[in-house]
């Protein structure tokens, strides 16, 4: 994959106040609606093609491992990619990187960025579209993991984080029956004006239970993809269980990659 972006890739060695005027110029590059030739909304079907049916979607996951020194500290990252074709994985790549930083609340593709996009380095097909891990615009800058690495990469990308790190849902996100979304909205952390829709919060499954619920997932378009489209891809894409299919099979091998490391 080449580098669109080259002079935006996350440098871990700038200081705090630089890392966030770089995100602010990533959301500036950042395009928020759909620039693509496929269907998201049929991801989750064998037959789904990009321009024919002979030309299928190539839809990647990108997840995280990490790798602690003899003092117990993190210092590396297992970076994991899966690629998938009509439901079936194609591909899968990873690359073990130093870590340069510490996590810091938006700030986290300072310190993954690097190591995804090593992995990214990795493989042999160009995706259509990349699900990270994280957030893409929700995020206080508009400028989540998502929503970098599609920038410098210039391909697709969508956010899929597990928690709301910023922004406000419009209503009550408890106990949802599987397949509804609730739009989060920027407010008064976001530096954006407040009102814009940022992405969803996207119920993927739910149990038939009253007495438990499962917590929805929050979906942002990363880069070249509209908040829209992005829920409707990460509902396509949950074929069976919580987290689209390309995240949680790379959730599944970086933890397998690591094993093998320890071996």
């Amino acid at each position: 994959m080449s580098t669109a972006r080259p002079d935006l890739v996350p440098d871990g060695s700038l200081e705090r106040d630089e890392m966030e005027a770089m995100q602010r110029e990533i959301a500036d590059a950042a395009v928020f609606e759909d620039e693509f030739d496929f269907d998201a909304a049929t991801l989750g079907d064998p037959l789904a093609s990009a321009s024919s049916p002979d030309d299928p979607v190539t839809v990647v996951g990108v997840d995280q491992s990490f790798l602690t020194n003899e003092a117990g500290d993190q210092d590396r990252a297992l970076s994991a990619v899966v690629a998938m074709r009509g439901g079936e994985v194609i591909e899968r790549v990873h690359a073990v990187t130093p870590l340069e930083i510490p996590y810091i609340p938006g700030l986290l593709s300072f310190r993954e960025g690097r190591p995804i996009l090593a992995a990214l380095e990795e493989l042999s097909v160009d995706p259509d579209l990349i699900l990270f891990d994280g957030s893409g615009r929700i995020h206080f800058r508009q400028a989540g993991i998502a929503t970098h690495m599609g920038v410098v990469r210039d391909v697709p990308s969508i956010g899929v984080a597990k928690s709301l790190l910023c922004g406000t849902p419009t209503e009550d996100t408890e106990n949802l029956p599987a397949g509804s979304r609730v739009p989060i909205e920027s407010n008064s952390r976001v530096d954006a004006p407040d009102g814009t829709l940022l992405g969803y919060a996207v119920q993927t499954r739910q149990y038939d239970s009253p007495d438990r619920y499962i917590n929805p997932l929050y979906v942002s378009p990363g880069h070249r993809v509209g908040s829209e489209t992005a829920a409707d891809a990460a509902l396509a894409l949950a074929t069976s269980y919580k987290l689209p299919d390309p995240v949680r099979l790379a959730d599944g091998y970086a933890d397998e990659a690591k094993r093998g490391l320890d071996e």
